[in-house]
């Protein structure tokens, strides 16, 4: 059974939103605004492009990646890797032809199923939505987190707010860096 790895950017308060200075986020950027950049503090992201088989996106980060990504040497080693996007909605013809195999899913059971083939890690990226409906499935396996020392008060967070039962996370690495951010990796561990 292959991992599934929700790696996200997150305020102290648990938003997720534009981090990157998406548009429409009154407080776009805030990864950046204000925070020294210590490279050491970004390393897991360059262990995530070369420990990920897979990419899983939902449709809306899907469309914000593709046009930028495939182009960024940055995330040079996701370029040919096979991509899957869950969307009832989006058609073969809106994939990009320059980033890689790829692959639509229509639901949660789909993912499932790619989850039980052969490989190695799948890796998630922003996909707001399609976190929720991840982990409110039981279908993450594990969160590397980059939590930056900032109150954003309203916005998109990382974890839904449906009504579920406990579920138990092991820590199992972390690191604080000289800017404040924290590097968190859980492992999902089952419930109460």
């Amino acid at each position: 059974m292959r991992t599934l790895i929700s790696t996200a950017f997150v305020s102290l308060d648990g938003v997720m939103e534009a981090p990157g200075g998406e548009s429409g986020y009154r407080n776009a950027g805030w990864t950046f605004k204000g925070i020294d950049f210590v490279p050491e503090a970004f390393e897991i992201k360059g262990r995530e492009q070369k420990e990920a088989s897979a990419m899983l996106l939902g449709r809306a980060s899907y469309e914000a990646f593709s046009p930028v990504w495939p182009a960024m040497e940055e995330f040079g080693d996701y370029k040919d890797l096979p991509k899957y996007v869950v969307s009832t909605t989006l058609t073969e013809e809106a994939l990009v032809s320059d980033w890689g195999p790829t692959t639509i899913l229509r639901s949660l059971d789909d993912v499932a199923a790619l989850k039980e083939t052969e490989g190695g890690p799948i890796i998630v990226h922003g996909s707001i939505a399609l976190n929720h409906a991840l982990s409110d499935a039981g279908l993450i396996d594990r969160y590397h987190l980059l939590v930056f020392p900032v109150l954003l008060g309203a916005g998109k967070r990382l974890f839904s707010s449906a009504d579920q039962d406990t579920r138990k996370l092991k820590l199992v690495e972390q690191a604080a860096y000289a800017n404040g951010v924290q590097m968190q990796v859980f492992d999902v561990v089952g419930g109460a």
